[in-house]
């Protein structure tokens, strides 16, 4: 029999036992997706954060990451994921906005065919694209980039799930987004909303979901 990873399968705190409680949390919160809650059952977010608050990592509540940044709390995550996938199972191209630690797109992963990550702020991109590979996620392309421009080249998306909030939705964005795309992203400053833009042919409909709370959309690159 193979040794088992600990590090990565988790231990006491960081336990898969721990994980499942985690998810049976999001589920009474309302989470419906049983997809979503078994790929965050088995994604081992302790690994996303630094070693001296892994404890903390199935606990559902954001963490810091540095640079000013945080890991989404699971609900959060779990929440973006199902709305972003609507009533499909899959989608081939996704666009993510704000890398961060990784954690989200370790968990979009399994859903999309192409997952496309972007990050602003340098030190956070090349942590989080050095990870997800150690890991083994093969189907994320990474780049040091504004995300307000999203990636234009790399478009249409089926989903685009942006982790900041921005005073309004990106123009940009809503053009990159395909025929029956969906768009997920908090919206606003002080007072944020979660929003869903959804595209159908050249209609776009906005919904707004609930409140939301993230760090906000900033311009240019932080190195």
């Amino acid at each position: 029999m193979a040794d088992v990873d600990l590090t990565r399968e988790g231990i006491g705190m960081t336990s898969q036992r721990t994980r499942n409680r985690l998810v049976e949390q999001l589920r009474k919160l309302g989470i419906e997706n049983e997809t979503v809650l078994s790929v965050i059952s088995r994604t081992p977010r302790h690994l996303f954060l630094e070693p001296a608050i892994s404890h903390q990592a199935y606990d559902d509540k954001s963490l810091p990451i540095g640079y000013g940044q945080t890991i989404s709390r699971p609900y959060t995550v779990a929440r973006m994921t199902e709305l972003v996938l609507g009533r499909r199972s899959f989608l081939g191209k996704v666009l993510e906005i704000g890398t961060g630690c990784g954690y989200q797109s370790a968990v979009l992963s399994p859903f999309a065919g192409e997952l496309y990550s972007v990050e602003r702020i340098e030190p956070l991109h090349k942590r989080a694209s050095q990870q997800l590979t150690e890991l083994g996620y093969k189907n994320i392309e990474f780049t040091l980039s504004d995300g307000s421009w999203g990636w234009e080249d790399k478009g249409p998306f089926d989903g685009i799930l942006a982790a900041a909030s921005p005073e309004k939705i990106p123009q940009s964005l809503i053009e990159q987004l395909a025929d029956g795309g969906r768009l997920i992203l908090p919206v606003g400053g002080e007072k944020q909303v979660l929003t869903l833009v959804t595209r159908d042919g050249d209609d776009f409909h906005t919904e707004v979901v609930e409140e939301a709370l993230f760090v906000p959309f900033l311009p240019g690159i932080q190195r």
